[in-house]
Order: C-alpha cells, then structure tokens, then sequence
C-alpha cells in the first residue's frame, strides 16, 4: 500500500478512531458498577450530612444510613405514600433528579439517637449553575434538625461557599413555618439584615444571585410537599 496517499491517511485515521472509541467504551462499561456504586455513597453522604452525621469513610456510609435511614417513601402532592419506601434504596432513593415530579416525591423517614426526622431533597437554580441538597426536619415537621447544600459551579469564595459548614449551619433550629402559618416563611435574606430569627438566615456577602437560588430552592422545594407537612389544609 502506498503510504503517501490520501487514502492510506484517511483509512488510518478511521481505523485510530474506531480503535480509541472502542477502548472507551470498554473502559466505559467496566467501570460503570463502581461509577454506579460510587454515585450512591455520595448521596449517602449528603443525606447523612444534612442529619450532621459527617466525616463518614467511605466504606463506614452503608452501614451508618442503614442504621439511620428507615424508610425511603415517596409520596404524591397530596401528601399520600405512594410507595412505602421499606424496600432500602428501591423507593425514593432510587429516584433520579428527572424522575422527581409533584406526584414523585422522596421523603426519608430516619431516627438520630432515637428521635423521628424527615429529610427531604432540594433542588434549584445558582448564578452558574444548578444547587441542590437536602434539609432535615424534627419530627415536628417544622424545626429544621440540619441541611446539606451542594452546587455545580458556584464562583469560589463567593457562592460556593453555600457548602461550607457555617452557613449550613444557620439553619439548626430555624422553622420552615412559623406558628399557625400555612406556608413556608423559610427565607435567606441579605446578609446582616435578619429581622426575624425565627425564620430567616444571612446570606452570603458578595454572592447575592446564590443566595436568592438557595432562598428559591428552599421555598419551591418544600413547597412540593406542603401536604405531607401538613400545610395547606
């Protein structure tokens, strides 16, 4: 075969890209069961985290949310289960993102020492991209018990610093609603102008945009399961 033609560099540059592509794909697919696997300890962590049990090895998380989380329910907009959630990770937990809807919504049933929580997913919008986390309550159903925030590209120092500990930690002992309120009063206002202590939280100074995405998240979210809070009667 003559080396020099076009042809030769067009056939070798094909046979290059199938080969690479194939080796990807290989790759690909056996790494996939600990990609999976690795995927699933993450969210661990974070629902942990949002009920302040943190600093998890890896290979301690099964068994700690084992022991902690109960039930992983889903529940419509009504408030009503409509899948009990005692199958581990086959219920709520095994809900994608996507799969979340106003008529598909995880709910967590966990105990911590002995006592009832309920955690629940957050998700919204930041200035770059999207946030997201969970938010623990006490068994009343309206004091905030922990939170857990992550992002996707937050601008560092500013508001990625939603997932650092002090300001998620504003919220312990915050309430949702206050006293008789059939709505969620739950907000994050501008830093250093907290007016009610009850329900309101600093935002982050400098990360205006993020702030308002977290406050959002917070309000859209919970509001979804305004029923099973036992709101909006």
């Amino acid at each position: 075969m003559n080396t020099n033609k076009n042809s030769y560099t067009i056939l070798y540059a094909s046979v290059v890209v199938i080969v690479v592509a194939f080796l990807l794909a290989f790759v690909s697919k056996v790494l996939e069961p600990q990609s999976k696997a690795n995927e699933r300890i993450d969210k661990k962590k974070q629902i942990l985290a949002s009920l302040n049990i943190r600093g998890l090895q890896n290979s301690e998380v099964e068994s700690k949310y084992k022991e902690i989380v109960l039930r992983d329910a889903i529940v419509d907009a009504q408030g009503r289960e409509t899948a009990a959630g005692d199958r581990q990770d086959q219920d709520g937990f095994a809900l994608s993102p996507k799969e979340i809807g106003k008529d598909r919504l995880p709910v967590y049933y966990c105990k911590v020492n002995g006592e009832e929580k309920w955690v629940y997913p957050m998700f919204g919008k930041g200035l770059w991209g999207g946030i997201s986390g969970y938010l623990s309550l006490n068994a009343d159903k309206r004091t905030i018990f922990g939170t857990y925030f992550t992002h996707e590209s937050e601008t560092a120092g500013l508001g990625a610093r939603i997932t650092e500990p002090w300001f998620q930690n504003q919220f312990m002992g915050k309430r949702i609603s206050k006293e008789g309120s059939q709505q969620i009063d739950l907000t994050v206002v501008k830093n250093g102008q907290v007016q009610d202590s009850e329900v309101q939280v600093d935002g982050i100074t400098g990360a205006t945009l993020t702030s308002n995405g977290v406050n959002d998240m917070l309000q859209q979210s919970l509001a979804n399961y305004s029923r099973q809070l036992n709101l909006d009667k």
